[in-house]
């Protein structure tokens, strides 16, 4: 068992301390996502779930890890499918039971076609019964018939567990907080989606279409490692740009259009998230210049806010202060900072959140708010900054700034000392958003 696979006997080990906390023991069962037919014989891509992927960095189909927490020993044991020669030569390499046990770090493994025989086994007498409630139909129906199989043995002695709890209220805490494991596979990520972004400003030009830059941004993620998009890419030129998940990628580009795109990628389980906004010509036009400006001093203020202690909503009132007065400056809106902060009236433009967690899933796990107040940031947390701009033809609005669409994210780490920029290199001022558009013509010479 290597390093990586101690960091994930770990978080077992830290489950089962919450669930002896919690309930004085029990039994966790997690299960990973199922495959799923993208037509007759045909699967989509297979991409294991989270919540077991964060316990047990198994990447097969069928798999559940069991977690047990006893006065007699707690036991940490994974089901998965056995080798087979045959489905091997189709599909690939499995683990196995025994092979999976030692290099993943578990106490025991079993095939998973025994799950339905030895899950009773491991609920009997036990307090509780964690598992993901709800995340997926097939999944409940086994949960039930696990808890009425142990009911079933009740004149034998046995006792079934009397708590049954959504395991998601402790992990989803447990992955607020990165460690070192994490964040190392967080900044590859995000190191990757931030070439990705630079090679899309060197080689996007009017006459082509979205999708040859989306090709582009797919070539450099997988050209370096990453697995998967994190999420559909977004490349949205002229008007897409304010159409804020803009997913058809099929418009010809046009001179004088913004391209707008949200773009990052999966690499070993872990997301990236990047937005950038640049001129297709290469230079920003005067009003195109005067709201990316607007955008970019918004996001450089929320950036400025984060810091550990910090209410996490904090950072969005931020947003919402610098970008009402920036339309008010512009003549998009009218009215006193203050009036248009209480009417709303900038929700216009602007109509999101100025960011989301960030780690296994591009919006990660973990709440935003407990017992009513927003959580506070601590060391550790990976969050994304995006405020935006994007203002839509209409005859109260100047033409000047019809079809504006501008958005800028980066992915920001939470340190014992403020912050850390994890996608900052990423060209963001308009000089070096200009200077990378203009690398088209060196690249091309």
């Amino acid at each position: 068992m290597d390093h990586a696979h101690q960091v994930y006997r770990s978080r077992r080990a830290a489950l089962i301390e919450a669930m002896r906390s919690k309930s004085g023991g029990g039994l966790a069962i997690v299960p990973t996502a199922p495959e799923v037919a993208r037509n007759r014989d045909s699967l989509y891509p297979y991409r294991h779930d989270s919540y077991l992927y964060y316990l047990a960095g198994f990447p097969e189909p069928d798999a559940v890890v069991a977690l047990v927490a006893a006065d007699d020993g707690d036991r940490q044991v994974l089901f998965c499918r056995e080798r087979n020669e045959e489905r091997e030569t189709w599909d690939g390499f499995r683990y196995g039971p025994e092979a999976a046990r030692e290099v993943f770090g578990f106490d025991g493994a079993h095939p998973i076609s025994e799950l339905a025989t030895r899950l009773p086994d491991l609920a009997s007498n036990r307090p509780a019964l964690y598992t993901p409630v709800g995340l997926y139909a097939d999944w409940d129906r086994t949960t039930i018939d696990v808890l009425n199989e142990v009911r079933a043995r009740a004149r034998s002695g046995v006792s079934a567990p009397a708590e049954l709890v959504d395991v998601r209220s402790i992990l989803d805490r447990m992955r607020l907080v990165k460690d070192a494991h994490e964040l190392a596979l967080i900044r590859r990520a995000c190191a990757i989606s931030g070439g990705a972004h630079r090679r899309a400003m060197e080689c996007a030009r009017a006459g082509e279409h979205e999708y040859a830059v989306e090709a582009e941004l797919a070539h450099e993620f997988l050209v370096h490692g990453a697995q998967a998009v994190a999420y559909s890419s977004i490349v949205a030129s002229g008007p897409n740009a304010c159409v804020l998940h803009y997913r058809d990628n099929n418009r010809q580009m046009q001179p004088g259009d913004l391209l707008l795109i949200d773009a990052g990628c999966e690499y070993q389980g872990y997301a990236s998230d990047i937005t950038r906004t640049f001129p297709v010509d290469g230079v920003f036009s005067g009003p195109q210049r005067a709201v990316y400006e607007l955008v970019l001093a918004a996001q450089l203020a929320c950036i400025d806010a984060l810091k550990p202690g910090v209410p996490f909503h904090d950072y969005h009132a931020v947003a919402e202060k610098v970008l009402a007065q920036g339309f008010i400056d512009l003549g998009l809106i009218g009215g006193s900072l203050d009036a248009v902060l209480e009417q709303g009236t900038y929700k216009r433009f602007y109509m999101h959140r100025a960011g989301h967690w960030l780690g296994m899933d591009v919006h990660d796990a973990g709440p935003y708010r407990e017992g009513g107040e927003s959580v506070r940031l601590a060391p550790g947390m990976v969050l994304t900054v995006e405020p935006g701009a994007y203002i839509r033809p209409a005859d109260d609005v100047p033409e000047r700034f019809w079809n504006i669409g501008v958005r800028i994210e980066d992915d920001v780490l939470v340190t014992a000392d403020g912050v850390e920029n994890l996608t900052g290199t990423t060209p963001k001022s308009v000089a070096d958003v200009e200077a990378a558009c203009g690398a088209r013509t060196r690249r091309a010479a």
